[in-house]
């Protein structure tokens, strides 16, 4: 497989990782999540307040959103065969609905294929937040012969992403240099230069998309997703969600549990987590994943980071990291591997176990003075095609996670009293990990979201995938979310990478094919390896 198709297959599920992004987001902007005041930590952070609930929606449609609820899709072919894409209206401001202020959004589907009767619609959601659900439908969506046979698999772009009313936020050229930002400052100096970084993001993306951006919470696209069941004929919805998309799912649950049906969310986040440990606990999973890269390395014959033990390869690697801060090295264009780009493209190659081989090969490149390589993988997690265009994921991402949750840090001196708790937690990726996370606190619009749980009671059984050591969704954040909801089952793929359903497990694939088919959930604690 392709370098770039191998990381967007395993990064469309992308649950943003840190680096010059927000981490993770895992809030709604619901002021139905009735929380009490949070504490706060030493280093600023709010902790989640244990009573914060995502209560449920009334259950009848509001008369002011009837007219979206009763719209007609008009489908038509749209250059991929045997897939037609259509255009659904949504309320840019579900609380003051008005035709004039409509946003247009992108849906496409597969239908079923057959044979068997049609069990309906399967809404597929790749993650992000930011992924385009519609190129993840018409390129690498994993579903099935028999899954396909009996559904038909639907995709839209949540607003602000991809084709649906997407945030635009800077030039391609800006972006360069956006990613080339050092995001381990050494004085007083860089870290100005990060924040001037920052601030001029956020700017770009309220000049570019001031009107959409207080707009593209969790909990708006939870309601267009209800707004797109309803138009699609289904009294219940069937859902599939990676990362980010099942809290996207999870949040589905919670507003409308009685509309809800088979679930799945697959590399399940934590609602109920402030910024600040969405960010530790992925900087903790990064290094899980590295840790077993490590180990997996070092019996290798042609490992760059030595032969001892998966610590020894840590440091080896934090020095070649320190190398590129000083002497950024050729890759065969105009872009330098810095030591920013090569971070991203080891964090980049952790989502997926496959790509271990070709990450030692280019970081034995990159200590040969070659970056071609890893600035390749540093690439395909930003999405920069070779012609030096971004796709809209890194622009729609912080959008929704700067309005979902409030800053994990507000200032660098936060950032600076956090760094020995994002250090232990990785001694190669920590320190990045924790400036990244500050981001958020320039964004141009105030978050309206809070930590909460989501019970969902009501709902009809859902089914929770967790991966051992994945990466962007740690496994205790599935444990979690599967402890939370009133009716959900926790299923367990013991391995590495991010996400498990379509990655190779027969055992993971048959129990979630089984659900889908006939609503039969998997045993209690079932395992697969």
């Amino acid at each position: 497989m392709a370098t770039s198709r191998l990381l967007r297959t395993s990064a469309a599920a992308l649950a943003a990782t840190a680096l010059l992004i927000s981490g993770c987001s895992s809030g709604s902007s619901s002021p139905r999540a009735e929380t009490s005041s949070g504490r706060t930590t030493e280093a600023g952070a709010q902790r989640p307040a244990a009573d914060a609930t995502l209560e449920p929606l009334p259950a009848a449609v509001p008369a002011a959103l009837r007219p979206y609820y009763d719209q007609k899709l008009s489908w038509h072919p749209c250059g991929v065969a045997g897939f037609e894409c259509a255009t659904m209206k949504a309320p840019l401001d579900y609380a003051h609905p008005s035709a004039a202020t409509d946003l247009k959004l992108a849906v496409a589907r597969k239908k079923a294929t057959g044979p068997g009767s049609r069990l309906g619609s399967l809404l597929l959601n790749p993650g992000g937040p930011g992924g385009s659900a519609i190129e993840y439908l018409q390129q690498y969506a994993p579903q099935g012969a028999a899954v396909r046979a009996r559904y038909d698999l639907v995709a839209m772009d949540p607003r602000g992403v991809g084709r649906s009313a997407p945030v635009e936020c800077l030039s391609n050229k800006q972006m360069d240099r956006y990613t080339q930002t050092d995001q381990t400052p050494d004085d007083q100096a860089e870290v100005n230069k990060l924040i001037t970084a920052y601030r001029d993001f956020a700017k770009g993306c309220e000049a570019r998309s001031g009107k959409v951006l207080p707009h593209v919470s969790t909990i708006e696209a939870a309601r267009d997703m209800d707004v797109l069941r309803a138009v699609l004929g289904d009294k219940k919805l069937t859902y599939m969600g990676a990362s980010y998309g099942t809290f996207l799912g999870a949040t589905y649950a919670g507003l409308f549990p009685t509309r809800t049906g088979r679930l799945v969310l697959d590399g399940a986040m934590n609602p109920d987590l402030d910024s600040r440990t969405v960010n530790l606990d992925q900087t903790v999973g990064f290094n899980t994943a590295f840790t077993a890269f490590a180990a997996d390395c070092v019996k290798q014959k042609d490992c760059p980071l030595g032969h001892k033990n998966a610590a020894d390869a840590g440091r080896r690697l934090s020095a070649l990291f320190k190398k590129l801060d000083a002497h950024p090295v050729e890759t065969g264009e105009a872009r330098k591997l810095t030591e920013s780009l090569a971070t991203t493209g080891v964090i980049a190659a952790m989502y997926d176990q496959r790509a271990w081989p070709m990450l030692r090969e280019y970081l034995a490149q990159a200590e040969a003075g070659n970056g071609r390589g890893l600035l390749t993988f540093s690439d395909s997690y930003y999405e920069r095609d070779p012609n030096g265009s971004y796709a809209n994921q890194m622009y729609a991402n912080p959008a929704v996670n700067c309005l979902d949750l409030a800053p994990a840090f507000t200032s660098p001196e936060q950032v600076r009293a956090a760094l020995p708790s994002f250090r232990k937690a990785s001694p190669v990726f920590g320190e990045n990990f924790a400036w990244a996370a500050l981001n958020c606190a320039y964004w141009p619009v105030k978050p309206t979201g809070t930590p909460h749980r989501i019970p969902a009671k009501g709902a009809a059984p859902i089914v929770v995938v967790g991966t051992t050591r994945d990466p962007a969704t740690p496994y205790t954040w599935a444990k979690a979310l599967s402890a939370q909801l009133a009716n959900a089952t926790l299923l367990t793929y013991e391995g590495d990478g991010h996400t498990a359903y379509g990655r190779g497990s027969d055992c993971i694939d048959t129990a979630v094919n089984t659900y889908l088919l006939d609503g039969t959930t998997p045993p209690k604690n079932k395992h697969c390896k």
